[in-house]
């Protein structure tokens, strides 16, 4: 069986952290990134705002990062081996096809992207708010450091505009409450992934 979740949300919410958490805790488990598919900086353009364009579906390759998501639907064993995950043994399953792989999608702007809206059987959206947003963006150090004013200039009104794209696609999603404690976010969806995987068992 194959079950693919999306842990989407705003930036510095705790999408990561919460990825890292569920991969080392759940079966035959891989993870794509979509920060791995931001393109090169001279790709990204400068906007009405003055900012470099990072905040918009533009700046990453989304047919890059569907074609990965792909290839773990076609053969979910040959990808985790070739992303160095561990693979139960098909032996220790009765019936090899009941084997569980799991494939966690893990991004800034997932549910913004009709080709991939169709794969996600499971969708986790973190929210915190303004405040805590900007104090968490303000302590991370990016490879390119913001630029001052970016975080009101660009980055929030991006995540209010793709938000309301996003809720306006219709899609069942399931909020994360991001200022709950990391352990809190990580025991409400391990147990939410464990009953729904059971119930399909």
């Amino acid at each position: 069986m194959k079950y693919i979740i999306g842990i989407g949300g705003v930036t510095n919410g705790g999408k990561t952290t919460l990825t890292n958490k569920l991969i080392t805790a759940l079966p035959n488990c891989c993870v794509v990134h979509q920060d791995d598919f931001f393109k090169k900086i001279d790709q990204i353009e400068v906007g009405e705002d003055g900012f470099k364009q990072w905040d918009v579906i533009t700046a990453l390759d989304m047919e890059a990062m569907t074609n990965t998501v792909k290839g773990w639907i076609e053969n979910p064993v040959k990808f985790a081996r070739s992303h160095g995950v561990n693979v139960s043994p098909a032996s220790d399953v009765a019936d090899p096809d009941e084997q569980i792989h799991i494939l966690i999608v893990e991004g800034f702007l997932l549910y913004n992207y009709l080709p991939l809206l169709d794969v996600f059987d499971k969708c986790y959206y973190i929210t915190i708010p303004y405040e805590e947003c900007k104090r968490r963006r303000g302590t991370r150090q990016y490879i390119i450091p913001d630029p001052p004013g970016l975080f009101d200039g660009h980055v929030w009104p991006m995540y209010l505009k793709h938000r309301k794209e996003m809720e306006e696609s219709c899609l069942n999603l399931e909020y994360l409450d991001g200022m709950k404690s990391q352990e809190e976010v990580y025991n409400q969806v391990f147990e939410d992934i464990q009953n729904t995987l059971l119930n399909r068992l």
